[in-house]
């Protein structure tokens, strides 16, 4: 549905200044036997809100088509991506001295990675996941998992068996929730006095400055910065309190909120706001320059590689992260051009991209085949990727990093 209120401030009035056109939903991975079938396409576009200054999309496909269907994201496919979530665990227990009676719960769990490292400090811990499959896979890894949204119907069933949460985590979730309004209801009935809400989100402020537009997808409904989220929190009477820049995901923020006067705001704060207003992600004349870098960026991508196949050379794709499916569906980047992309997890090999088509193999076929080239969709993981694949590069295999220039290495 179109986008009538904000959802942090619930102003109605809006900019559009990027339309990356109709893409179906970037993990919507298709088996062979339904390419035969029609497949949905949404409009992908990114609107500012005059009000508040947050970004965010236009237009909102259902959670129930995103989520809940066959989702096929596992957290757990890096070891950079795992290293992080237990230094994450790690610094969150020693930060607020948590213990065997603290309650975490993570909300949009996944596989449960996150909470391993809390479960290994010994905290209690709960996820809360909506795709059924991926809640399986948590619960058959030990890690307690409810299968549901977060809502505060949810929140009040949580108390009522487990008693009141010390930590709630959000981390590369609070950007995919439409009713914000509802998901803080749910998370102060949650939160004992002092209780600390983690969000951990891709930061809009690197998204402009590196033009990792493949970053906007059907899942990611607003593009966070600090500054708006203090129209979203007073209203519920919590604050900002900290926030630190972390390196995951292209450049994200971690950011700590609680109560009112629960604790002391660190100086972070305003110095990460005067950083994001400097860089003017909240003027529509910068946002409109981004806009016009994505496309002359498409130019610069399908030019690069229809010149190596023009040569005769043979290419591929390297993971298929939900990133990755807006690269290849705004740039038109094919089978045509791709013979194949490649991928750690079990839940898309064998699958089609969405959109393009392209079949989805395992890792190994990068040096079974021995593609001349092969594009990083996954960037943000780059150097592991690339370690991991050495026997690729050994044989003389190239990569090409799209993400913020295209450049072969």
């Amino acid at each position: 549905m179109n986008l009538k209120n904000c959802r942090i401030c619930h102003g109605n009035s809006f900019k559009r200044y990027l339309d990356l056109g109709f893409t179906p939903p970037a993990d919507s991975f298709i088996a062979k036997q339904g390419l035969q079938q029609p497949e949905m396409y949404y409009p992908l576009e990114v609107c500012l809100c005059l009000g508040c200054g947050i970004s965010q999309l236009g237009y909102t496909v259902p959670p129930d088509i995103l989520y809940q269907h066959d989702y096929p994201y596992e957290s757990s496919t890096t070891l950079a991506g795992r290293t992080h979530f237990l230094n994450l665990a790690t610094s969150v227990v020693d930060r607020f001295k948590l213990g065997s009676k603290n309650l975490v719960i993570d909300v949009g769990s996944n596989v449960g990675v996150l909470l391993d490292g809390f479960k290994a400090k010994g905290c209690r811990i709960l996820g809360v996941e909506p795709s059924a499959n991926i809640a399986t896979i948590a619960v058959g890894r030990g890690i307690e998992t409810i299968n549901d949204f977060i809502s505060p119907q949810l929140a009040s069933q949580v108390i009522g068996k487990y008693g009141k949460v010390s930590v709630v985590t959000v981390t590369n979730v609070f950007a995919h929730i439409d009713d914000l309004d509802g998901f803080m209801k749910a998370v102060d009935l949650l939160l004992d006095k002092m209780g600390v809400l983690i969000i951990e989100v891709p930061h809009f402020l690197k998204l402009i400055q590196n033009l990792e537009y493949d970053t906007i997808y059907h899942e990611h409904l607003s593009y966070v910065s600090v500054k708006p989220l203090n129209h979203l929190f007073s209203r519920f009477g919590y604050e900002v309190f900290d926030v630190k820049e972390v390196g995951i995901h292209g450049g994200s923020i971690r950011i700590y909120v609680s109560r009112s006067s629960c604790y002391q705001p660190t100086v972070a704060i305003d110095k990460m706001i005067a950083v994001e207003e400097s860089n003017g992600i909240f003027d529509y004349e910068r946002l409109t320059k981004f806009s016009n870098d994505v496309i002359l960026h498409r130019l610069k991508l399908t030019t690069l590689l229809n010149s190596l196949k023009k040569e005769g050379s043979t290419l591929a794709g390297v993971s298929a992260p939900a990133k990755g499916m807006t690269l290849l569906n705004f740039c038109r980047i094919g089978p045509e051009l791709l013979d194949f992309v490649t991928e750690k997890s079990r839940l898309k090999i064998g699958r089609y991209t969405p959109g393009m088509h392209i079949p989805v193999l395992p890792d190994s076929a990068l040096v079974e085949r021995g593609p001349d080239y092969a594009l990083l969709l996954a960037w943000n993981f780059a150097d592991e990727i690339m370690r991991n694949l050495r026997e690729y590069r050994d044989k003389g295999g190239k990569f090409i990093i799209p993400i913020p220039e295209p450049r072969i290495v």
